[in-house]
């Protein structure tokens, strides 16, 4: 199958925007391009869409780009989730170690707008670039939610991405409905949750949400809003 044009994805949007999110991935395992991927960070709330497309596909590869910069906890989540299950995960990283480019570039996280751009273009954006390629991605499966983040606000539930169809399957869950999916399958939230952490990247670029705060104002100082990942330098979305 060919990559859809813009009408294909104009009514596709229109026929999965009202049902479910296991609708919606049935759905796209059934008409989209056949080779399919999801792309996890192991997240606060990663283990609903883990759960969500591995009940649907057992096997489907699941893409982890590791920046060496990871919390302990998320190493061990990631454990947990991969042997609850049966996670066929796929581990990318920067060709070049985290130790190395400190001592190459320094600590570009701590360099401005610029600098933590360009670390995120080698540590998360290329080796996810790299995943979906080598592992021949036509179909890639995400957790975003329009409540994460303002410049996730306008997403729809399938986008045309970097060449590939994107689907964001809960998309449009609140955090009430996320917390009522783990509960029904016994599902854990990251273990920094549960010290005030709402979204979770890196140690040096991390922290606890404070009062008045929004979940972006906890990643970076607030100063970028996306990490690479989600962003078409293309089209822009």
């Amino acid at each position: 199958m060919s990559l859809p044009n813009e009408s294909w994805l104009q009514q596709v949007n229109s026929k999965l925007d009202n049902v479910t999110a296991e609708k919606r991935v049935e759905y796209a395992l059934e008409y989209f391009p056949s080779e399919v991927a999801l792309a996890s960070s192991f997240g606060v709330q990663s283990a609903v869409s883990l759960h969500l497309l591995t009940q649907a596909k057992p096997d489907i590869p699941v893409i982890l780009v590791d920046t060496g910069y990871l919390f302990p906890e998320t190493y061990q989540f990631v454990d947990q989730l991969a042997e609850r299950l049966q996670l066929n995960l796929k581990v990318y990283q920067s060709e070049l170690s985290a130790a190395w480019q400190e001592a190459r570039y320094g600590k570009l996280w701590q360099k401005g707008e610029a600098g933590i751009k360009e670390y995120n273009k080698r540590n998360k954006v290329d080796p996810m670039d790299r995943a979906l390629d080598e592992l021949e991605v036509s179909t890639w499966f995400s957790g975003l939610r329009r409540q994460q983040s303002s410049s996730r606000e306008e997403l729809p539930v399938v986008q045309l991405f970097k060449g590939r169809v994107k689907v964001h399957p809960i998309i449009d869950w609140s955090s009430k409905q996320v917390f009522e999916y783990l509960q029904k399958h016994d599902l854990p939230y990251h273990p920094l949750w549960h010290k005030g952490y709402v979204s979770i990247g890196d140690t040096h670029s991390t922290r606890a949400l404070k009062d008045g705060e929004s979940e972006e104002d906890t990643r970076f100082g607030g100063v970028v809003r996306e990490c690479g990942l989600h962003v078409d330098t293309l089209s822009g979305l």
